[in-house]
């Protein structure tokens, strides 16, 4: 992975394969958090420099160095993911002569590209598609995405379960005793009232994110709620970045909450009465169960990966891309019926002990692998959850 960061949406699984038998290697970009998780995950950890935009030179390095790891550990299945990692890896791995070769789709950046970018972001991901035996998309929609814009063919796709690339640990963000007391904690030190509701956004502040609509709708709702807080979890990141203007706006408005990454998130998410996602993309996000497990009602944009995640008037509420009017409606309707809001997220609470438990997604990956290694076949299509319950169905009729 071309950042160290990204190694954070594997958390568990690592060691789950290590102890089904499995040797594991994790290559990343160097940083702590690598370091961190082959302290914690009891795997190898092997750290390759890679730039996440484009560098040729750099690139070539890169490429080399994974190649000769790939030659080095002579591994029977290779997972890359992220789009740049996704293809250096992936060619590493071809020619490397890798047997069972899989590409995590964890989302796509195209979508929100434009002119020689998007042609570049779409070759690229095309292509890490192609060097792949099997494509694991984390979201049915961003499946059919990308059957879509050409990058694979639905043989070639698999989604574990309901979705999502490594479930959710919800025991980490049950509003126990403890949580609340910190929470508690937290509101008198940021200074926010007792009775001042409060409106979260977890991730980066990005123009992707939409974080600036975000804003926008969070004046809009100065007049009916006059004490409302905006709480934004999450760094100023990347080519994407806010303008100079709306950083200013964010970091002087009295009543917006700015703080930066946060490594346990629990006690701010028992702080929020709504959390909002008015992404433009994701592939499947992660910060929406969490906000389930937490006990709270989510408002987000009808986005690729976003509409695998809220069911619309059952665990959240869900408005148009980009449309702030509809943001604010959403918002106001939680925010003035405590009742609408605690069904929701008491849904939402369900849903994830359900449908997004870890154990299911790993068990999923646990039994692909197997199944390649077992019979050393070629692979062949594998169908979907809701393409199984429909063949379920026609063979039953």
């Amino acid at each position: 992975m071309t950042s160290d960061l990204a190694v954070a949406l594997m958390r568990g699984q690592l060691q789950f394969l290590q102890q089904q038998g499995f040797d594991v290697t994790l290559i990343s970009s160097p940083g702590k958090w690598l370091d961190t998780v082959g302290q914690t995950e009891h795997v190898r950890i092997i750290g390759v420099p890679m730039e996440r935009e484009i560098a040729p030179l750099k690139d070539f390095v890169s490429l080399c160095r994974l190649w000769w790891i790939m030659r080095t550990l002579h591994p029977d299945i290779s997972n890359v993911g992220t789009p740049k990692a996704g293809l250096l890896a992936g060619c590493a791995a071809w020619f490397a002569g890798v047997p069972y070769r899989f590409y995590t789709l964890r989302g796509l950046r195209f979508e929100t590209a434009s002119g020689p970018s998007r042609r570049l972001l779409v070759f690229a991901e095309r292509m890490a598609c192609r060097l792949a035996h099997r494509v694991i998309c984390v979201s049915e929609s961003l499946r059919d995405r990308a059957i879509a814009s050409g990058l694979t063919t639905r043989q070639r796709t698999v989604v574990f379960g309901s979705g999502s690339s490594n479930g959710v640990d919800a025991s980490r963000y049950v509003p126990t005793p403890d949580v609340l007391r910190r929470a508690a904690e937290l509101r008198c030190k940021l200074s926010i009232p007792a009775s001042a509701p409060i409106v979260g956004f977890v991730g980066r502040l990005t123009n992707d994110k939409g974080v600036p609509e975000l804003v926008e709708g969070f004046s809009r709702l100065d007049r009916k709620f006059p004490d409302l807080r905006l709480l934004l979890l999450g760094p100023f990141e990347g080519k994407d970045t806010l303008s100079l203007k709306m950083r200013k706006r964010l970091e002087t408005h009295p009543r917006i909450i700015l703080t930066g990454r946060v490594a346990d998130t629990a006690a701010y998410y028992a702080l929020m009465d709504v959390l909002v996602l008015p992404s433009h993309r994701e592939g499947f996000p992660n910060v929406v169960l969490e906000a389930y497990a937490a006990g709270k009602p989510v408002v987000a944009a009808r986005a690729t990966g976003i509409v695998d995640a809220v069911m619309d008037g059952e665990t959240g509420l869900l408005f148009a891309v980009g449309d702030v009017a509809a943001l604010v409606g959403c918002l106001q309707r939680l925010l003035g019926n405590k009742v609408m809001a605690s069904k929701l997220a008491a849904a939402g609470q369900e849903l994830v002990k359900r449908e997004f438990r870890q154990d299911m997604v790993w068990n999923a990956l646990n039994e692909e692998y197997r199944r390649l290694l077992k019979t050393r076949a070629p692979l062949q299509p594998v169908l979907s959850v809701s393409e199984q319950r429909s063949d379920f169905a026609k063979t039953n009729d």
